[in-house]
């Protein structure tokens, strides 16, 4: 290292697993440059990567290196969105460095690399060259002069051309090339001519440049929506934090009062964050929107490309956005003036965060919202017990939406009992329903939560089970790619005709998943026109708008799918919702299987009836008489509530308890289960030196005790008060020592054990 000669120290946060800041000295001819936001490259070890400048540093007496360039003009994140980013790192114990590098655009960060390049005399030298970063697009855009006589020579294309560019104030190069199949020696003889001019600039790549949106007003309300918006109305004018629970059965137009609350936010100059869960959801929800509004909508989620991601960040940086909508990663939209937060189908697990940086952006959006001064919003049809609980001890107002709208009746229910039916996929009812309706011209969906054509294969000789070799779990079969899928790590074999253990030419396919669901259909309603929406069928640009897009306008009958076809769709013309097992997520190793069993079903009954036509569902269950199926096929929330916290209560789970999972994970079984081990000692000493309260529940086998080739061991920690909670992994993260191969993953507030 060398000593510091620079008039000024920073400290910087690195994008990697460290939890340490760092000091650098900023030479003097950077320092203007140097403001609080800021990328800086800086010399890291033996490379160079990006950090963030995140403060100064009034004097450091260790021996520090200097920058070696700042890499924005303008600051990427405030001084209040870093005080969020700060509380989030702290909370979810993560990284600061990691956590600012999520919530800005990926890709844009640079690192060097070191390389073999071969010299003039034919030896081989080591180079360093800096890889990453995002390009800014441009566009050269030409536009005719005006009163320029038109010369008698020009025919043609050119012709076409130039009569083009007189009818339109300014056309870009791309579409001139796609319209007219124009050349550069096109462009260059109208120049020569003097006949246009061009300009070069950076321009935006639109997610929805090729859609056309119609514009709508706001729809009356009913009584109970209009008296839901007065409350949020009154909330908002104060501009200070106010949580909401706004809890509307499926189909109680929870959106109109969302588009009619934001309105109301942007007449008084701030903006406004909408998340949703998935985005499967957010084409029909942006088409909302922007037939509504005539003010900057940025859209934000992994299913646009890392260009258009930029540049909607971009967009929203510079505040030429009032509204942004998207999945869990939009909670970190650099936003300013923020009045509202909406949190659609808030029960959604999809809002927590699964790996590295563990967050929850439901909970997150309460935070934000409180440092921000806005009101917040978190509506469902099925609320978390948590979040209803959080109502009943007068945390959070409760707005409540018990009606369809235009009076429509919730759809009728019926149970099915499958129990001794040997297996069968679709009950003798179910058949005869989807029959029906497609006989009246109704529109079916039918839920499955499980893809795939076969849960497993199985040797009816040995017993043998085909599973993947770096996961715990059963490969799934896909008929039309004739291959056996890992649905956690891709691993993939073709499909075997003998058993890789005996021989045997007796192995049989079991369990079944929507690939086999949509065959069977296809085989008994062969006329039917049939769609699929899972993970497989909605891969690629746009494959959720395109499964959705026939069911919109009739082109698909039946349509088989997953979870994704419960969460919060609305179509008309569906009159039909048959649910294939409503049982299967009973079975889950979690606490909250019960919930989410309701949740799910009562989520998918209410994409039946929203049109004129009233809807029916029937649900196959093999167990008829649990609480979470009898509540749901009543529309009795308040009824599961009861029965659910009763168990919560007794067992000292949410919300009666807050929670942490320590997942230790390695390639070597022994040297996980030697760290998880101990870590468990650790805690313990660390809870008789504080006489804490906190319980220590493991280690034990993870229920998924293999990933991607590593093993999984996990220790559950449970406090009545989460400050305990926190101040018991603070002290364990400054003291623990695990081996080198092992990782451990902090996961506070978790979804799910698995």
């Amino acid at each position: 290292m060398t000593e510091h000669h620079a008039l000024k120290i920073i400290e910087v946060a690195v994008p990697l697993p460290l939890d340490a800041t760092f000091h650098y000295g900023v030479p003097p001819e950077l320092v203007c440059r140097m403001k609080t936001g800021v990328r800086v490259l800086i010399p890291f070890g033996r490379r160079k990567i990006t950090g963030y400048m995140i403060g100064n540093v009034p004097e450091s007496a260790e021996k520090i290196r200097d920058i070696i360039d700042v890499l924005d003009e303008e600051p990427l994140f405030t001084e209040k969105e870093l005080d969020f980013l700060r509380w989030s790192a702290g909370y979810y114990f993560h990284p600061l460095g990691e956590v600012i590098k999520a919530a800005l655009p990926a890709g844009i960060n640079l690192a060097s690399r070191t390389r073999s390049v071969e010299t003039a005399d034919g030896t081989l030298s080591r180079e360093e060259v800096l890889k990453g970063g995002r390009t800014v697009k441009r566009e050269t855009f030409y536009r005719a002069l005006p009163d320029v006589e038109l010369p008698v020579n020009l025919r043609g294309k050119g012709l076409r051309l130039l009569e083009y560019l007189r009818r339109v104030d300014e056309a870009p190069a791309g579409l001139l090339r796609r319209e007219f199949a124009a050349t550069t020696a096109n462009f260059h003889r109208l120049q020569e001519l003097g006949l246009v001019e061009f300009s070069e600039r950076e321009i935006y790549r639109d997610p929805f440049r090729e859609e056309v949106f119609t514009h709508d007003a706001p729809l009356v309300l009913n009584f109970h929506q209009a008296a839901a918006l007065e409350q949020l109305t009154a909330a908002g004018i104060k501009e200070q934090f106010a949580p909401f629970l706004l809890h509307g059965v499926t189909g109680s137009g929870k959106t109109e009062v969302y588009l009619q609350a934001i309105a109301q936010v942007l007449e008084r100059g701030r903006t406004a964050l909408v998340l949703v869960p998935e985005i499967a959801l957010t084409p029909q929800l942006v088409r909302r929107f922007k037939s509504r509004f005539r003010c900057g909508i940025a859209v934000l989620h992994s299913g646009l490309s890392d260009g258009e991601r930029y540049d909607e960040w971009r967009r929203i940086r510079r505040r030429e956005v009032s509204i942004v909508i998207g999945a869990r990663s939009a909670l970190f939209a650099p936003l300013s003036h923020m009045g509202i937060i909406v949190v659609d189908e808030e029960h959604e697990s999809s809002y927590k965060q699964s790996e590295g940086f563990h967050y929850n952006a439901r909970d997150l959006a309460l935070v934000r919202g409180k440092m921000e001064g806005a009101v917040v919003v978190l509506g469902s049809a099925t609320p978390l017990v948590t979040t209803y609980h959080a109502v009943q001890q007068g945390k959070i107002g409760y707005l409540q939406l018990p009606e369809r709208v235009r009076n429509l009746p919730m759809p009728g229910t019926e149970l099915l009992d499958a129990r001794g039916r040997k297996g069968a996929t679709f009950l003798p009812e179910l058949i005869k329903a989807i029959g029906d309706n497609l006989a009246a011209g109704g529109q079916t969906l039918l839920f499955l939560n499980r893809r795939g054509f076969a849960t497993y294969l199985v040797c009816e000789e040995c017993g043998t089970v085909l599973s993947c070799p770096n996961c715990s779990v059963t490969l799934t079969y896909h008929r039309r790619r004739e291959r056996h899928f890992c649905h956690y790590c891709d691993y993939s074999i073709p499909a075997p005709s003998v058993c890789p253990k005996c021989d045997s030419q007796s192995i049989a396919l079991l369990g079944r998943g929507t690939e086999r669901v949509e065959e069977e259909v296809r085989e008994i309603y062969v006329d039917a026109r049939i769609g699929r929406m899972d993970r497989d069928t909605t891969t690629g640009r746009g494959g959720h708008a395109r499964v959705l897009k026939g069911l919109e306008n009739g082109t698909i009958d039946i349509l088989v799918g997953t979870q994704m076809i419960a969460k919060g769709h609305d179509f008309p013309g569906v009159t039909l919702v048959g649910v294939i097992s409503a049982d299967a997520t009973l079975n889950i190793p979690d606490f909250r299987s019960s919930e989410r069993t309701y949740q799910l079903i009562s989520q998918v009954m209410g994409r039946a009836g929203r049109g004129d036509a009233p809807g029916r569902v029937l649900i196959q269950t093999l167990n008829p008489e649990h609480y979470a199926i009898t509540r749901a096929v009543a529309h009795d929330f308040a009824g599961f509530y009861g029965d659910e916290i009763i168990f919560r209560r007794e067992t000292g789970y949410p919300p009666f308890a807050y929670l942490a999972v320590l997942v230790f994970s390695g390639n070597s079984a022994p040297e996980v289960e030697k760290g998880a081990t101990t870590a468990a000692a650790l805690l313990h000493r660390l809870k008789r030196e504080a006489k804490s309260r906190v319980e220590i529940l493991g280690p034990v086998s993870s229920p998924l005790a293999m990933i991607r080739g590593r093993y999984r061991r996990q220790i559950l920690l449970k406090s009545g008060q989460r400050p305990e909670l926190h101040r018991m992994i603070a002290r364990f993260r400054g003291q623990v020592k695990l081996p080198a191969v092992v990782r451990i993953a902090i996961d506070i507030d978790p979804l799910d054990m698995l």
